[in-house]
């Protein structure tokens, strides 16, 4: 019987060990997901897709830090090419700390269309600050640039592909409202425009416009 004893003492331990494994794997923190392929390895915000439809995605975002410069302008082109100069500027050392920033994507503009064809627009265009400058970056040196910081949001999101200009931005945000087809679960006053590639990427790029759910 002694012998028994010492078999069941010895497979209730096997057991307990066994059992301490598991939960060791169990809880170990889960890896990091790896950004979208359309990022380029670069940082980019980080979300979570909530719904795909055929037309669309709705995203959630996660709390985000960027360097925003406004303009009012005619067209999304010109306030593109005027805010991509002053935030390239910033992140290449026109700031308090003169440091070279890492470039991030998407270069995001959120766009607040004027009331006539004749208006000018309000155009905020933005950087994504770098994890490795969250949540506090260099004070940006000019004077129209600063820092800013975007909350957890839903967004409703239509991808595609091309070298997209004014046309584009507007047809595809216009296609967005039509297939979400309910105005009154998004911000209809402004949308924003999100380019992932630079100029010299002619394959494969990848362009969004986006909604901010209410």
């Amino acid at each position: 019987m002694k012998g028994v004893g010492v078999i069941v003492l010895l497979v209730a331990a096997m057991v307990g060990a066994e059992a301490a494994a598991v939960n060791t794997t169990t809880s170990k923190p889960s890896p990091e997901p790896k950004p979208p392929a359309f990022c380029r390895g670069l940082n980019c915000p980080k979300f979570t897709v909530v719904k795909a439809e055929k037309e669309y995605e709705v995203r959630k975002y996660e709390a985000s830090y960027w360097t925003s410069t406004d303009m009012y302008e005619m067209s999304i082109d010109d306030a593109t090419r005027i805010g991509f100069g002053r935030l390239f500027r910033y992140i290449s050392g026109n700031n308090a700390n003169k440091e070279k920033i890492a470039m991030t994507c998407p270069v995001l503009t959120k766009v607040t269309p004027g009331q006539g064809p004749a208006c000018e627009s309000n155009f905020t265009e933005s950087f994504m600050v770098p994890f490795s400058h969250q949540p506090k970056a260099p004070a940006p040196s000019d004077k129209d640039v600063y820092l800013s910081s975007m909350p957890e949001m839903t967004v409703y999101v239509k991808c595609f592909g091309g070298y997209a200009k004014e046309a584009e931005w507007i047809e595809m945000a216009a296609a967005l409202a039509t297939a979400i087809g309910d105005t009154s679960v998004f911000d209809n006053t402004h949308y924003f425009t999100a380019g992932y590639d630079s100029p010299y990427q002619p394959f494969k790029r990848h362009n969004e416009v986006w909604f901010v759910g209410k």
